[in-house]
C-alpha cells in the first residue's frame, strides 16, 4: 500500500427536506451575500430554487443569481460568474443542481480570488491560491463533485474540456436529499450510476497489490451501485434506491476508494475530449469507451481484471485460462451497461467518427502529444487512437 493523505473536509447533510438548511448552513460558514449557480431551469420548475432562496431570506442573506450551467460546463458562463461575484461582492458561492453546476460553481470560486484568467488553472499553467467558499445542494447522483476536489470545464475556443484538482475548492458542505433525483430521466439516472461505477473502478485499477480494505470499500460500492440501478429502472421513485445511489457517488469520489493505491484515469481522459468536441452526457461516454481500454490494456494486468471479473461480476475463475476470465468478465460488464440502458460503443452515442476525427480526439488527449495516460499501461496518443478506433 502506498502512503496517502486523506482529506475530506465536506459536512454531509443527509436526508429529506435537508434543502430547507441551506440558508442555515451558509450561515453557519459566515456567508453574507451569496451566488446561487445552477442549471437551465429545472431547479426553477421543481421549486427546489424557491425553497432555497427561501431559506437564505430567513437567515437574512441577500443573494443573487446565474442560471445557465450545462452538462460539459461552458468557461463562458464562468467568466460570467466570475464578473457578477466581482460587481456584487459575493463571499459564498451556493451550487444547486448536478456536477455540471458545481464544476462551474468551483471554477468561479477560483476566478473570484484572482487576477488572472481562471483558465490558467485548468490547462496546467498555474495552480490555484485561493477561492471563494462553496456549497452544494445537490440534485444528482454522479459525479461526486459535492466531496471532491475536481472539476472539469469545457473551453470553447477548441472545444477543450479539461480539469482542476484542487482541495481550495471542497465545499464546505453537501445538503443531499435523496428525493431531489426521483424526477430525473432515466438516462441521466443510469449515466450517473455509471459515472459513480467509473469513479470507482478508475481507482480500482492499480498495480498497488496490499490494499485489501480499500478494494473491499471498492467492490461495494461498484455491488451496491449495479443492484440499485436494476432497482431504479422499474422503481424511480425508490427511496432506498435513491439513498444508496447518492451516498456511493459521494464515496466513489472523495478518495476514499482509492486510498493507498494510484489509479488509472484513462478512461475518463479518454471521455472528456469525447465529451468536449461532441457534448455527450458523461457516464455514457464512459460506458461507451470502457470496454473498449479494458480489452486494449488488461493484459498489463491480467490478475487485477480477473480479480474485478470473480469478485465484481460473479465470472467464474478459470484456471487454465486467466485470460478468459478476464474477457468474460468485460463482457459482463458490458452486458450490465447494456441492461440499464447505456451505451458499450462511441456509435451508440449517436457519434459516428471519422478517421480525422480520432486522430484529434487522440491528439487531444495526449495534450498535443505533450502527455501519456494510465496507470495500469502508459497510452500514448498512438494507443488513445487505437482504442477510440475500437470504440466506435
Amino acid at each position: 500500500m502506498q502512503g496517502f493523505e486523506y482529506y475530506t473536509p465536506t459536512k454531509v447533510v443527509f436526508g429529506k427536506d435537508t434543502e430547507n438548511r441551506a440558508g442555515e448552513l451558509v450561515k453557519e460558514q459566515k456567508g453574507t451575500k451569496v451566488l446561487v449557480h445552477y442549471g437551465t431551469g429545472s431547479v426553477k420548475r421543481s421549486g427546489l430554487l424557491d425553497r432555497v432562496l427561501a431559506s437564505l431570506d430567513k437567515e437574512g442573506i441577500p443573494h443573487v443569481e446565474l442560471g445557465g450551467a450545462v452538462p460539459n460546463p461552458r468557461l463562458s458562463l464562468v467568466y460570467q460568474g466570475i464578473e457578477l461575484c466581482k460587481k456584487e461582492g459575493v463571499d459564498f458561492i451556493l451550487a444547486v443542481g448536478g456536477g455540471s453546476a458545481i464544476d462551474s460553481a468551483k471554477a468561479i470560486a477560483y476566478g473570484v480570488r484572482d487576477d488572472g484568467d481562471v483558465w490558467d488553472f485548468y490547462a496546467k499553467i498555474r495552480v490555484p491560491q485561493d477561492a471563494l467558499p462553496v456549497g452544494v445542494v445537490l440534485t444528482l447522483a454522479a459525479t461526486g463533485s459535492e466531496m471532491s476536489n475536481s472539476s472539469v470545464i469545457t473551453n470553447e475556443d477548441g472545444w477543450l474540456k479539461r480539469g482542476c484538482n484542487c482541495d481550495l475548492s471542497r465545499p464546505r458542505f453537501a445538503i443531499m436529499n435523496p428525493e431531489l433525483t426521483y424526477t430525473l430521466p432515466e438516462y441521466q439516472t443510469m449515466s450517473g450510476c455509471v459515472d459513480i461505477m467509473m469513479h470507482t473502478l478508475e481507482r480500482w485499477f492499480s498495480h498497488e497489490k496490499d490494499t485489501e480494505l480499500t478494494d473491499y470499500l471498492a467492490e461495494g460500492v461498484l455491488k451496491t451501485v449495479m443492484h440499485q440501478a436494476k432497482v431504479l429502472l422499474t422503481d424511480p421513485e425508490n427511496y432506498e434506491a435513491r439513498s444508496e445511489v447518492f451516498w456511493a457517488g459521494s464515496l466513489s469520489h472523495n478518495g476514499l476508494t482509492g486510498c493507498g493505491r494510484a489509479g488509472d484515469w484513462a478512461c475518463h481522459q479518454l471521455e472528456h475530449e469525447l465529451g468536449g468536441m461532441f457534448d455527450v452526457t458523461h457516464g455514457a461516454g464512459l460506458a461507451a469507451v470502457w470496454g473498449s481500454w479494458a480489452r486494449y490494456v488488461y493484459k498489463s494486468d491480467v490478475a487485477r481484471f480477473a480479480k474485478l471479473a470473480v469478485d465484481v461480476l460473479g465470472v467464474p475463475y478459470d484456471y487454465a485460462d486467466p485470460e478468459r476470465t478476464v474477457l468474460e468478465g468485460i463482457e459482463a460488464m458490458e452486458a450490465f451497461f447494456r441492461s440499464i440502458h447505456m451505451p458499450v460503443s462511441i456509435s451508440e452515442l449517436g457519434v459516428e467518427l471519422t478517421d480525422d476525427q480520432i486522430e484529434e480526439l487522440a491528439y487531444k488527449c495526449s495534450h498535443m502529444d505533450k502527455r501519456t495516460i494510465g496507470g495500469v499501461q502508459q497510452l500514448d496518443r498512438n494507443d488513445m487512437a487505437e482504442i477510440y478506433r475500437m470504440a466506435r
